[in-house]
């Protein structure tokens, strides 16, 4: 039995079912005593045993949590309408609400039976109180339990439709909740990558020329100049400050960049990448790259690398950083299983790399057959004021 709180409507209709219970089974005692049945009082007391029984089991409270005190109520119900049965044939119409009943607090395997049985005493009695035969004294019992339990098994159909898309709306709506709070990540983290190329291009740069032209003024400065100690403290102020909005590039960085360079992310992800074995290797002496370039290149290898895990099936891949005089270029290598590359669209993955490439001036390529493997390689030309090459 359903035990949440109803809704206005089912409740008004169950207030209509005691009603008409109480209502028929008035009727019966009335009918009785005014005309002078033999046993009147008796299907007074029938009659009020059963109002009695039906009220104790509406208003307990562990009739409408407990299946199993359920079950104990209708069998008491099913003790007292019986009797009335036998003491009058007016206790028949009783049988329509008692459908309703056993049909909601019973599983569908025990209310059909239940209402089957009901039918039949109903039928029993009208037969057992000698009143005149009919196709109606048949087909009335039967007509009320059919369309009994196909009100119920309608309305129960409703319910779980209902219930079904009140799933789906919350869904939905928990769903677009992950999605703004996930385009509000990508926005702060789009911002933060922002944040760290203007200070990097802009206030880091300029630091850097500020400092070097004070070391190169200070040289030129006799030791005993008075200006040499001036020129000494802003060339530490340069340098101090240079070092600080360094280290908010840093944070402000993506997360696979913040525990060390671009080299030890691409190793981190060549070491974690699921399915084929993955290789990285570098080429040249590797440098510091500017933020951006390193971001691109992180996640270019990512994309490419998700793509040969997702698509290629492929048993070796591997990933190399190549660090050149004028240039910086990452390749992705798989043995695959390829694809027409000259004949392929592309997905949304190939055109967010090429529009990264783009971005900085580089260009990429994919190159790719049926069954010979896919190559994917970017190259980043360097900017003329990268700064000194630190080996990282």
């Amino acid at each position: 039995m359903d035990s949440r709180p109803l809704t206005p409507v089912p409740r008004v209709l169950g207030l209509c079912l005691h009603a008409l219970l109480a209502g028929l089974l008035a009727l019966a005692a009335v009918r009785a005593v005014a005309d002078g049945a033999p046993h009147a009082y008796a299907v007074v007391a029938a009659a009020a045993l059963t109002v009695a029984v039906y009220a104790a089991g509406v208003l307990s409270p562990a009739v409408h949590r407990s299946p199993r005190a359920a079950a104990l109520w209708l069998a008491a119900l099913g003790a007292c309408w019986p009797a009335l049965l036998a003491l009058s044939p007016d206790g028949l119409w009783a049988a329509f609400p008692l459908y309703f009943l056993q049909l909601h607090l019973l599983p569908v395997r025990w209310g059909l039976p239940a209402v089957a049985a009901t039918a039949a005493a109903a039928i029993g009695s009208f037969l057992l109180h000698g009143q005149t035969v009919s196709p109606g004294t048949f087909i009335g019992p039967l007509l009320g339990a059919a369309v009994a339990v196909a009100t119920v098994l309608g309305y129960q159909a409703l319910y779980r439709e209902s219930e079904s898309r009140r799933e789906l709306i919350e869904e939905l709506v928990s769903t677009r909740a992950d999605l703004a709070d996930a385009e509000h990540q990508a926005g702060v983290l789009a911002e933060r990558e922002r944040l760290a190329r203007e200070i990097h291009d802009t206030l880091a740069q300029g630091l850097s020329s500020i400092h070097l032209l004070l070391r190169a003024a200070e040289r030129t400065l006799p030791d005993d100049a008075p200006a040499a100690a001036h020129v000494r403290r802003a060339r530490q102020a340069a340098q101090d400050n240079l070092a600080e909005a360094r280290r908010f590039v840093r944070e402000l960085s993506p997360p696979d960049l913040e525990r060390g360079s671009l080299t030890a992310a691409l190793e981190r992800l060549c070491a974690t990448a699921p399915g084929p074995a993955v290789r990285f290797g570098i080429s040249g002496t590797p440098f510091e790259l500017p933020t951006p370039y390193e971001v691109t290149l992180l996640r270019i290898a990512q994309s490419a690398l998700a793509n040969t895990v997702r698509h290629a099936d492929a048993r070796r891949a591997e990933i190399t950083l190549s660090y050149m005089d004028t240039s910086v270029a990452l390749d992705v290598v798989d043995d695959g299983s390829g694809f027409d590359a000259p004949r392929a669209q592309g997905g949304f993955g190939l055109s967010a790399m090429r529009s990264r490439a783009d971005a900085l001036g580089g260009t990429l390529s994919v190159e790719s057959a049926p069954g010979q493997g896919t190559a994917v390689a970017i190259t980043l030309p360097l900017p003329l004021s990268l700064p000194s090459r630190s080996a990282v």
